[in-house]
């Protein structure tokens, strides 16, 4: 398989100036470059341009895939909507790194490639996925810390984090992930069991008022100074101003809420191969129980086909002799495959050795018939013990 590589580069906040622009466009001539992205893709060579530095002067987020299977998605955020210490808590490791440049909190979350690890399908790469995650990003500018709990235990999924760490403060609303967590989660294969178990401590969201009365609440107490503000950056095009307000004015549902017994890295992965293995059990108990239902209901269907034909008495037997004297390959099938309910509804009324005695009495009537003796064979039907296959 020939390798292949997707990168991607969003402008979020701001487009790229016609100085950035002939920047990024200096890195490639086939990139389809816009003021507000950068999409390019190989199947031989490599990305000329370094992406951490182009995060850091242009692009607001970042997406490279590989079908090695190397996938990676960096961000920034200005530090008056992330504090740098906030990301520090959740991002330790190179799998997921934290920093600060020019007024920007950076993170990297990183999905590395093993030696000889799997090889993703290229229609499942890159296009379309910065697009359902990026909604995120905004989420985390207005205090939802959600992301950055999902990058620590990306760490962990990673086996990057020692087993005797406590795990950083767990945020609310982890069970009911908006759909760019889960799209982000998918990217970075972080494992469901791991994901499930840290959401049983997560505290649910405190229920608000509706946004819209609960906003006109707060903005009329106000100082008006804050308001003209407000109003001088709202003219001026301030990019952060919506993010900004709407983490002043509403309740902090999302806030990280500390335990009275935090768990350990190791507390949470025994948890996780414990459900991990239930989970496990209970799929294999439904697969038994599903085939056990289609066999009963395979056996109900057979039980009513033999009692048809045992209704027909004698003539079964006669369709057969009329099916074999056609002499078609067609018409030998049919016979043997009615031979074979015959003989088993013989089972079933306990003459079995009639229905053996009249399937010998057709091979001595048809000896020289090879192709419907071989199908008689084949279905071990009134066999000699020396032209019996063997088992």
């Amino acid at each position: 398989m020939s390798e292949y590589q997707y990168y991607e580069f969003l402008a979020v906040d701001r487009p790229l100036d016609a100085t950035a622009l002939a920047a990024v466009r200096a890195l490639s001539t086939r990139a389809r470059i816009t003021p507000s992205s950068f999409v390019n893709t190989y199947h031989r060579g490599d990305f000329k341009g370094n992406p951490r530095a182009l995060v850091e002067r242009y692009y607001d987020a970042f997406l490279y895939t590989a079908n090695r299977g190397t996938r990676q998605f960096m961000f920034r955020l200005p530090t008056r909507l992330l504090e740098p210490g906030a990301a520090e808590r959740y991002c330790t490791t190179d799998a997921a790194s934290t920093w600060t440049r020019g007024g920007h909190v950076l993170i990297d979350l990183t999905y590395p490639c093993e030696d000889g690890g799997e090889w993703d399908d290229e229609d499942d790469l890159g296009e379309g996925k910065l697009t359902s995650i990026i909604p995120a990003r905004a989420d985390l500018a207005t205090g939802d810390l959600r992301l950055l709990y999902l990058a620590w235990l990306h760490s962990v999924s990673c086996d990057q984090v020692d087993p005797d760490d406590v795990e950083p403060p767990v945020p609310a609303g982890l069970d009911d992930l908006p759909a760019s967590l889960h799209a982000l989660a998918d990217l970075l294969h972080i494992d469901a069991d791991l994901l499930a178990v840290a959401a049983q401590t997560s505290p649910r969201p405190v229920t608000c008022a509706p946004a819209t009365a609960q906003w006109r609440t707060r903005l009329a107490d106000m100082p008006a100074r804050d308001k003209d503000d407000v109003l001088l950056r709202l003219l001026k095009g301030d990019p952060y101003l919506g993010a900004e307000l709407r983490r002043r004015l509403a309740t902090p549902s999302l806030d990280p809420r500390p335990r009275d017994e935090p768990r350990t890295v190791a507390d949470l992965s025994a948890a996780a191969r414990s459900r991990a293995a239930e989970r496990e059990r209970l799929a294999a108990e439904q697969r038994t129980n599903r085939a056990a239902a289609r066999q009963k209901a395979a056996a109900a269907v057979r039980s009513r086909h033999l009692d048809d034909l045992a209704a027909e008495g004698e003539s079964a037997w006669q369709r057969v002799d009329t099916l074999i004297r056609a002499t078609k390959p067609k018409e030998y099938d049919h016979a043997v495959t009615l031979l074979i309910d015959l003989r088993d509804l013989a089972t079933r009324q306990d003459r079995q050795q009639d229905a053996e005695h009249r399937v010998r009495q057709i091979r001595a009537t048809y000896p020289n018939r090879p192709a419907l003796l071989q199908r008689l064979d084949r279905a071990g039907l009134a066999l000699d013990r020396a032209t019996a296959p063997r088992r």
